[in-house]
């Protein structure tokens, strides 16, 4: 008998052991939740306050030059939750980079007058204004994942500033407005006010990123930042020019081709390598 009653007593106590430890995990589990829910909350007011502090301008594109803001050495962008700008079929009628005697910082994409514009991430509306002779209506949303994106020439707004909206979501209309000679969406892609070229991130023909993370690298290579795609795992690899070296011998030394060395570094195949130089 008083062996059954000790056995009574070590399954109870078990048992009160059990529940503690599941009461315990569900503590936890419920405090990740919440923890989970205030850092998205967090996210809806001050989008990546780790990047821009508390710096939130409702009139200019690029506020964060005369802030003097430290670009990072290297910051991974999360662009898997990506969602096309537009809702009819991708048509890029003008590509970034030099146009004439000005730079153009993004790419336009054939759309008409009145057709819905999306958000492409989940962000917050920073800037809702008019530019008579650029960007027409224009709207700048922050991301959580540290870009902005930057919709131009638009003819009418569906958000206002401060609204928090998710990826997919229209926040306006397409149109004609500002320095624009035909109807069309004019996207752009910023960090840190610093644009880079849309295509460098999204496969706009499939209407997906390249890859899930895209790295910005603050790192001068020929005059220029050199930022690529990675993988999760993978790491940038840098190669300082040596006397004797030719791009084709760095090619098979890492693995890779003239193609992708040139394409990476902004190289001719007939560029001359200095020694010292980075690539």
């Amino acid at each position: 008998m008083r062996q059954m009653d000790t056995k009574v007593t070590e399954l109870m106590a078990d048992r009160v052991g059990f529940k503690k430890e599941m009461a315990a995990k569900e503590l936890s589990d419920l405090n990740s939740k919440m923890l989970e829910a205030e850092l998205a909350e967090e996210d809806k007011m001050f989008p990546a306050d780790e990047l821009y502090g508390s710096i939130w301008d409702n009139r200019w594109v690029n506020p964060y030059k005369k802030e003097n803001l430290t670009l990072p050495d290297s910051f991974r962008i999360d662009c898997s939750t990506f969602v096309l700008p537009v809702t009819s079929e991708v048509n890029v009628t003008s590509k970034y980079g030099p146009r004439r005697r000005r730079m153009h910082r993004g790419i336009d994409l054939k759309v008409q007058i009145g057709d819905t514009i999306r958000a492409a991430f989940d962000g917050k509306v920073r800037i809702k204004n008019y530019e008579r002779r650029g960007y027409g209506y224009y709207v700048v949303v922050r991301h959580p994942n540290g870009l902005e994106t930057v919709y131009g020439h638009l003819s009418h707004f569906l958000v206002d500033v401060n609204d928090y909206v998710k990826a997919g979501d229209p926040i306006a209309l397409g149109g004609n407005t500002g320095r624009s000679t035909g109807s069309h969406l004019h996207f752009e892609t910023r960090f840190l006010g610093k644009d880079i070229n849309p295509a460098d991130i999204i496969d706009f023909e499939n209407g997906v990123p390249h890859e899930d993370l895209y790295v910005f690298h603050n790192v001068k290579i020929n005059g220029r930042n050199s930022n690529v795609y990675t993988s999760s795992g993978d790491q940038m690899v840098y190669h300082r020019v040596k006397s004797g070296d030719t791009l084709g011998a760095i090619a098979r030394r890492y693995g890779t081709t003239v193609s992708q060395l040139c394409k990476l570094n902004g190289l001719k195949r007939t560029s001359v390598l200095r020694l010292g130089q980075a690539i």
